[in-house]
């Protein structure tokens, strides 16, 4: 059996609902619709999220994968 690799994994994510933890404490939810080799992320329909706590909406947003600590399904 072939072990996954995170890349396959963000790519069964892709068009899905994701978590995105930043450094910063926030969280991001949305849906993946793109990353490259540095994990930037394009998220769509993203709301912000501090202490699981919604703060507010902000639609199409691109997060550098610096700032990224994990990326899960939601």
């Amino acid at each position: 059996m072939e072990q996954a690799k995170p890349f396959d994994t963000l790519n069964k994510a892709k068009n899905n609902r994701v978590i995105v933890e930043l450094k910063n404490g926030k969280q991001m939810v949305g849906t993946l619709k793109a990353f490259d080799s540095y994990i930037n992320l394009a998220l769509e329909d993203t709301e912000e999220r501090v202490d699981g706590e919604l703060k507010r909406q902000l639609g199409i947003v691109f997060i550098k994968g610096d700032n990224v600590i994990f990326v899960s399904p939601a």
